[in-house]
């Protein structure tokens, strides 16, 4: 059950009473990484008039907690498809990062959408398991006060990581009402969660504790046993105020990991079975983040810092018995880090040449201290180390901005961002350790026309980067044979993308954008966190399309309709064909929210994820996967809630994620056999959750 409808200063109905608002003609530019536009506290402000706030570009959007909670989710990550055109799979426990799809791209764990939650990057960069890994299972969705989504590099505050996309979440810094919820289902799913404010001193203190344990259907059950704390004070509001946050996250899991297509065919294991009944991991996250705002007629600035404590051990076993026939191929990711960093802006608004305008200056500085490790193991015991490595990482980025109004229907944003990194690898093999430095700068702009009849039109373009693992950019031997020379990769890889689109709110009760984009990389270098090794990829391109639409015909019912399309390919003449392996073309959505303040209210989702290509010449291809979930529920005048969900209402056999590659059983060649490994979407579930407000 979610909190949302106890979250608002306004009641729901009162809410969805409230007509989405007109783009004005001057509007103050968005940003909530710079200091003057944070949203609202969440007791003031309706979805509608979040949502309907006006943007830069098309593909730029802002969800409120209460629609988000609207939606039925299985899991945190799940509140993240919410952002038009990403898809978010899970295929190897409760307590390993998502993996995720956006424009066209298979972006693994993180490696070019940037995830932040109150301005504490999410990303990790030099990973033990993978580039960029976002692990988001920490999340608790009935804090969530808004999400806001920046496609494309056209972004000057958005730094590594954001090429595709940067989402970033915001938690509420009060709620209005004490709540404590309790979730059953089937397949051993428990959940508590308790929540409130309180007044203290001159600001308000929030809290919140959450426990989950899971089994899910799998032969070995995931075991999942997750805790959850959440500890903030604050004063003020989010743009004239202070806040410091404490989080406490642990988790421990066993999981299923994607199993050979042919050993489910002749029946070795079951749809839900395991080869390797060993795998899975645990994880702890503990954080310290403050915020600091100051804002005014003419001026806004905002000060963000954060200490971050993660660990995650991670067991997985891919290929089964093809490296080692005897004792299995099971290897432990390792990852132990501190981060830290500091993110501050300052806006000012002024006339230019008799323009209204507004400029910002920022700068994002962040440290890492990470300790990684690939060892191999047999059922968890490490039996040799591949490699083992201690890293240091720092970047510091800085940005300039500025948006200028230039008459009622024409605005301009400009912007150019600088970043430089400094690595330093201490290896257990010296020859791949190294230190190195490397600059990247990147020009932004954007224009807006408009609004003409409530409909806007734009246009952006910018350059953009990711970074690689550090052990990547001074390799220079294979760890696993370091008779073999490596080449090493660049750190720093550029991004060049373009969007043309427009938004339209001119049928009374309907926002709908369109966007056409194209987005190129140098080179989609990776390093391979699973062996140790650099792989390099291939320059490619994406264009696309993207159609969104949120339509309210009653107060009480909100309709939404999201389709992507998306045509990914490398762009040299390689022999080995021009498709990018997992790329997805199309990705869609749809659902029916309905619901006032009390009474009944439901829910219903689809979620398509098309077919993506496995192998680089198109010969193998991944079956498309089609889910709807579903909801239903009464809320009481005395704040008591009763809520179903059910999930893959319709129990399709899908797939949640499909990779071809060579793996080997046993019997089986010495050389393997080439296959589509798999892991499945979990069968039809029911959960139920009673919600009361105090």
């Amino acid at each position: 059950m979610v909190l949302a409808a106890f979250l608002g200063g306004a009641s729901p109905q009162a809410l969805a009473q409230t007509p989405p608002q007109p783009i004005p003609a001057q509007p103050v530019v968005p940003d909530l990484t710079g200091a003057s536009n944070a949203l609202p506290m969440i007791t003031v402000v309706a979805p509608q008039q979040l949502e309907a706030m006006p943007t830069d570009a098309a593909s730029e959007q802002r969800i409120s907690g209460e629609t988000l909670n609207a939606r039925p989710i299985a899991r945190p990550s799940d509140l993240l498809e919410a952002v038009p055109g990403l898809i978010v799979s899970q295929h190897s426990g409760e307590g390993k990062a998502n993996q995720y799809f956006l424009r066209g791209m298979n972006l693994d764990h993180g490696t070019d959408l940037a995830l932040w939650l109150d301005g504490m990057p999410l990303n990790m960069r030099s990973h033990g398991h993978a580039q960029g890994y976002a692990d988001i299972n920490f999340l608790i969705p009935e804090l969530v006060q808004s999400l806001t989504v920046k496609k494309g590099p056209y972004w000057a505050e958005e730094g590594d990581f954001s090429s595709a996309g940067t989402v970033r979440l915001a938690y509420a810094d009060q709620l209005e009402k004490s709540v404590a919820v309790a979730t059953g289902g089937m397949y051993g799913y428990w959940r508590a969660l308790v929540a409130g404010s309180y007044g203290l001193g001159n600001g308000t203190l929030t809290a919140a504790g959450e426990l989950v344990s899971y089994n899910g259907p799998w032969q070995v059950g995931d075991n999942t046993r997750k805790f959850n704390g959440f500890l903030r004070y604050s004063e003020g509001t989010p743009d004239n105020g202070i806040a410091v946050t404490a989080l406490a996250y642990s988790n421990s899991w066993h999981s299923t990991d994607q199993i050979p297509a042919r050993a489910v065919l002749d029946g070795t294991v079951d749809r839900f079975g395991a080869i390797d009944q060993t795998d899975g991991g645990d994880t702890q996250r503990y954080s310290l983040s403050a915020r600091w705002s100051r804002s005014d007629e003419k001026t806004a600035s905002k000060i963000e810092s954060y200490f971050v404590y993660s660990t995650l051990n991670l067991y997985n076993n891919f290929t089964y018995f093809l490296n080692d026939p005897d004792n299995g191929d099971q290897f432990q990711q390792s990852d132990k880090r501190k981060l830290m960093g500091i993110n501050a802006s300052h806006l000012l608004r002024h006339d230019l040449a008799g323009f209204k305008s507004e400029s910002t200056l920022g700068t994002q500085i962040r440290y890492d201290d990470i300790s990684v490790g690939l060892f191999n193991t047999v059922q968890r015991v490490p039996t040799g180390t591949i490699r083992s490595d201690h890293i240091s990482e720092t970047s510091v980025g800085v940005y300039a901005k500025n948006m200028t109004v230039w008459n009622d229907w024409f605005r301009s944003t400009l912007g150019v961002r600088g970043d430089f990194y400094a690595i330093s690898v201490d290896s257990n093999n010296s020859l791949n350790s190294g230190a190195l430095t490397a600059v990247v700068a990147s020009p932004k702009a954007g224009l807006v026309f408009g609004p003409f009849n409530k409909t806007e039109f734009y246009l952006n373009a910018g350059q953009g980067f990711h970074s690689n693992d550090a052990r990547a950019a001074t390799l220079t031997v294979n760890p696993l044979d370091p008779s073999q020379p490596q080449q090493s990769a660049p750190l720093l890889v550029r991004s060049t993308g373009g969007e043309i689109g427009f938004r339209s709110q001119t049928v009374k009760g309907l926002d709908s954008t369109f966007a056409l984009f194209l987005l190129d990389f140098d080179s989609e270098l990776l390093f391979v966190g699973d062996v140790g090794t650099t792989e390099p990829s291939r320059p490619s391109r994406r264009v696309g399309i993207e159609w969104t639409n949120q339509y309210r015909p009653t107060p009480w019912a909100l309709l939404d309709l999201d389709v992507a399309y998306t045509v990914a390919r490398f762009m040299d003449n390689d022999p080995a064909g021009p498709f990018i392996p997992g790329a997805p073309a199309a990705i869609a959505s749809a659902g029916i929210t309905l619901g006032a303040e009390t009474g009944w209210f439901g829910a219903l989702r689809w979620r398509f994820f098309g077919a993506r290509p496995l192998v680089e010449d198109g010969s193998v291809y991944s079956s498309p996967t089609s889910l709807f979930n579903a909801r239903i529920g009464y809320a009481f005048e005395n704040g008591l809630k009763l809520q179903a969900d059910v999930f893959n209402l319709l129990n399709a056999q899908a797939n949640q994620i499909d990779y071809f590659y060579t793996s080997r059983l046993p019997g089986e060649p010495a050389g393997g056999i080439a296959d589509r490994h798999f892991h499945p979407v979990e069968p039809q579930m029911v959960r139920f959750t009673l919600t009361k407000a105090f």
